[in-house]
């Protein structure tokens, strides 16, 4: 860590190396590297003056990046691809007339950018998975614990621990469908020309259309693509840049409403995240517990959320076949929304894989409210031991009026059933009030509904997925 100048966060407390590696300088201009040698081997292939030396001599530095030569370079010419074409001539002299052959500089960047958000999209997918599948565990270890659900954060009726946490995976697998829809969409741009219309190529290839489409086609097979995009200008449509942003944006939504949930239940102290022994929660007050890592979901969430604005402005305006507004913005915007949801998926890890939860203070609060949420039961009650259901339920509202007026404003208890007691008109003894308390009762199908979204939703999934399965995530700060 250097401390004389700016670092990203992402980069010193967030992200993981895998992700910040895929990223990197070194990873992109390899994946240019590739992408050169695959050029050579097309337009061989098709007849070119291209040797089996000459190819040799680029594979063997493909890896073996001179980056003194094209730093030197690139001050010279202030270009960053041709500095590079430049210093791979260098270790290569051989084969430096074929390097780059007909392509413009988006060959490189462009087909390396699609390259990188999809091996980024397959680490997001992975996380994502056993975030799934450690939340699937814990909705399953509590689908039959009631606890209270709310409507506009007010108590409304029960639910169960399991079940919520339900509502959090299913939207987490929604994203998933959006991640896989997204790699499977992707295509390269290919070796489209300086204005997508291949000119050069059709110099080289002395206007052969079948072998120029050929060699795109042997590039996207090199690269592991099943296909190019259609058509272009120079560069590929930036609403791709846009579509993946989006993607990314669509998990930091569903990760900002588990996290605020989780901190909202930290506050009532039904459930808390991990915490670490040493961990210190305040620096004022020791007795504090802070959700932190929750907050820090939210937190970047929100940023990712904001950024995908950035891929959104920047393909609505280029201009005709290519503009370059789009190169720094997509530098930053891009890269770091893959940073920031990565760190959002390794707290999510991490969160998940150690959520406590403290059963008596969900047992106490939801008793707390039950005896307003039972009072049709309780009347039913009275009714069959002949009861007037109509003066029944007149007596109960008063009955809720003045216990939820204890509640409120004297601070008190819910008093709600010592009233229907000492009421005559309801005739009824504390068991058999007490026989219409049970929370299970409440509950609705909520442990059925959590028994076939995890066997007919995720379990398909994590079958399928076994072999990413058992991702954890220790976290440094």
């Amino acid at each position: 860590m250097s401390h004389d100048k700016y670092e990203s966060p992402f980069c010193t407390r967030y992200a993981s190396e895998e992700m910040q590696y895929l990223f990197s300088a070194d990873h992109k201009f390899k994946t240019w590297r590739k992408l050169w040698i695959a050029l050579a081997r097309a337009e061989q292939k098709q007849g070119l003056a291209i040797t089996d030396e000459q190819i040799a001599e680029l594979e063997k530095y493909a890896d073996d990046i001179n980056y003194d030569v094209a730093i030197a370079r690139e001050k010279e010419c202030r270009h960053d691809v041709m500095s590079h074409v430049y210093a791979y001539g260098v270790q290569c002299p051989h084969a430096k007339g074929i390097i780059h052959l007909g392509a413009t500089s988006c060959y490189v960047g462009d087909n390396t950018d699609v390259i990188v958000m999809r091996e980024a999209l397959q680490v997001v997918r992975r996380k994502l998975i056993n975030v799934i599948s450690l939340l699937s565990s814990f909705a399953m270890e509590y689908k039959d614990m009631p606890a209270l659900a709310y409507t506009h954060l007010q108590p409304a009726q029960l639910t169960t621990v399991g079940k919520r946490a339900t509502l959090w995976i299913n939207e987490l697998v929604m994203d998933l469908e959006e991640v896989e829809r997204r790699i499977a969409g992707l295509k390269l741009l290919g070796s489209k020309g300086t204005t997508g219309t291949q000119a050069s190529f059709v110099e080289l290839f002395d206007g052969d259309s079948e072998k120029i489409k050929a060699v795109e086609k042997d590039i996207a097979d090199a690269m592991g693509f099943d296909a190019v995009v259609p058509v272009s200008g120079q560069t590929y449509s930036r609403k791709v840049d846009s579509f993946v942003v989006n993607t990314l944006a669509g998990i930091a939504q569903s990760a900002s409403k588990f996290s605020n949930d989780m901190r909202l239940l930290a506050n009532f102290k039904e459930m808390e995240e991990p915490f670490e022994k040493q961990q210190i929660g305040s620096s004022a007050m020791p007795y504090k517990r802070n959700p932190m890592r929750c907050e820090r979901i939210t937190a970047l969430s929100r940023y990712v959320i904001c950024n995908s604005l950035n891929p959104e402005f920047t393909a609505a305006t280029q201009w005709f076949e290519r503009t370059l507004d789009d190169s720094a913005n997509k530098r930053i915007a891009v890269a770091e929304a893959f940073l920031a949801v990565d760190a959002i998926l390794k707290i999510m890890l991490n969160v998940c894989d150690g959520i406590v939860v403290y059963p008596k203070v969900i047992r106490q609060r939801v008793m707390r409210e039950l005896p307003f949420m039972a009072s049709e039961n309780i009347m039913m009650s009275a009714v069959k031991k002949g009861g007037d259901r109509q003066e029944l339920h007149e007596r109960l509202r008063v009955h809720a009026v003045a216990a939820a007026k204890v509640v409120k404003e004297e601070g008190g208890e819910n008093d709600l059933i010592e009233r229907v007691l000492a009421d005559p008109a309801f005739q009824l003894e504390r068991h058999e009030i007490e026989a219409a308390l049970q929370p299970e009762m409440f509950t609705g199908r909520s442990s059925e509904q959590v028994e076939e979204f995890i066997r007919d939703v995720v379990n398909p999934i994590l079958e399928q997925n076994r072999q990413l399965l058992g991702e954890r995530a220790q976290l440094s700060v």
